[in-house]
């Protein structure tokens, strides 16, 4: 079997596929992935249709099961507990029309249906019944379209939680239900297992933020560790810090815990032109005098590791604590300036609230794991102003700074809204139409 188009691709059989793929472009790829995925969701409700119609009106095949989730599980290769959850959402949409709609066109994942039917079944105590359809509305809103997370929906449900307050305490500021239990195994080890209020969890996630996140090996070599091994290393990094003075660190302090070196001139300009002497044969302004040499060009440098590229460290003099040496002809230090952070702790606290995280289109990362980023970079005039900044995860600000083939690709403006906004490289979007910042964490 040929393949000509991505809608064969969707429709045809999986079998020998791989080998026929090469003859399709990177857009028709693209178009089959996303075809697929529309497919997958609308065949997700079909299944749960059926199922729940099947529940309703069962034959000897399904009581014998002990259930139609029990009888699905044995007649396909779900588990039962996936049987079940499927037969569980069927019967749990039928009060709800408004969500069955929208779950039957494929416009709301399976995941994001099982969370809003538990909350229209169980909505908060202090919530009217009038209230119910316009929570709803927003609840499907956030669950809609390409944009929705598992996030946007539950920092709605927290909301609306919030907004509709009884007498009783909400589960997630119960300090009364709060369990922690740290037992020694049969080998040795320690098993911990807790169960917080919301307050205590966010301490706890703050004060792990910075000793939990990716560290390359000082080749460049990404972190291998797993999220939970990394989270291991930063609880027991945590500990030992408050046996030691209490010596807990700070998160969005002075960043970032290296210093770097770097000439003036190098910093402010592009890697194309660092290596050109400078009309008066200097070596730039604050970083010192004297003639430059191949030595001293196109590069940073760290006491510990040495050599650091210009482009890095442009991404790191983003959001550090500069510190100004005048040098001599020879690169001794004639005077020295008092050290002031370019971002100021206002500044970061006003771009937290305005950005919510990661402003990247689509990106979920949180504020505490972010830098400000310069629009224009401060070396070359861009001023330290809100205009001007913008807060980026490591990943994405490393894509704008220096990531191999979308250098200069990404372009980030302040719209008149005075949020900012991306333009995509043509290779994205031919159009190239401006993207709002990201809207994961906005309710």
């Amino acid at each position: 079997m040929s393949i000509n188009t991505s809608s064969d691709v969707v429709c045809g059989s999986a079998v020998g596929l791989r080998g026929r793929l090469w003859r399709l472009t990177a857009s028709e790829l693209r178009a089959a992935a996303v075809s697929a995925s529309a497919e997958i969701l609308r065949l997700e409700a079909v299944r749960v249709a059926v199922v729940d119609e099947l529940s309703m009106r069962p034959d000897d095949q399904v009581i014998a099961s002990r259930g139609v989730g029990s009888w699905l599980a044995a007649n396909t290769m779900l588990q039962v507990r996936d049987g079940k959850k499927i037969a569980a959402l069927g019967a749990a949409l039928r009060p709800f029309p408004a969500v069955t709609a929208r779950f039957d066109v494929g416009d709301c994942s399976f995941e994001h249906a099982v969370l809003i039917v538990a909350f229209c079944e169980s909505p908060p105590k202090g919530m009217p019944d009038a209230a119910l359809p316009r929570c709803i509305d927003l609840l499907l809103a956030a669950a809609s379209g390409v944009e929705a997370t598992t996030t946007k929906v539950r920092n709605v449900i927290a909301t609306l939680e919030r907004v509709f307050e009884s007498d009783e305490i909400p589960p997630a500021e119960d300090e009364d239900r709060n369990e922690l239990r740290i037992a020694s195994t049969l080998n040795g080890r320690v098993v911990v297992r807790g169960d917080f209020d919301a307050l205590t969890g966010e301490m706890l996630l703050s004060a792990l933020s910075n000793l939990t996140m990716p560290t390359p090996a000082p080749d460049g070599t990404p972190d291998a560790r797993s999220a939970a091994k990394r989270t291991a290393d930063g609880f027991t990094e945590l500990i030992r810090r408050y046996l030691d003075c209490a010596k807990t660190g700070t998160d969005g302090g002075q960043r970032p815990h290296v210093n770097v070196h770097i000439n003036a001139r190098d910093l402010a300009e592009h890697r194309d032109c660092a290596a050109a002497p400078s009309p008066d044969g200097g070596g730039g302004g604050g970083g010192g005098g004297g003639g430059a040499t191949v030595s001293d060009l196109d590069v940073g440098h760290m006491p510990w590791l040495g050599p650091l590229s210009v482009s890095q460290t442009r991404l790191l003099g983003c959001d550090c604590f500069l510190s100004t040496v005048l040098l001599d002809d020879h690169g001794a230090p004639l005077d020295a300036k008092p050290g002031k952070r370019l971002v100021s702790a206002e500044q970061r606290v006003a771009l937290i609230a305005r950005d919510k995280g990661c402003a990247f289109p689509g990106c979920t990362c949180v504020p505490a794991w972010t830098d400000a980023h310069h629009i224009r970079h401060w070396a070359n005039g861009g001023p330290t102003v809100m205009n001007n900044l913008v807060l980026l995860c490591r990943s994405h600000h490393r894509l704008m700074h220096r990531k191999s083939g979308f250098v200069g690709k990404w372009v980030i403006r302040i719209g008149v809204d005075n949020k900012p906004w991306f333009i995509p490289p043509p290779s994205i979007d031919p159009q190239q139409h401006p993207r709002p910042a990201n809207t994961t964490f906005k309710t």
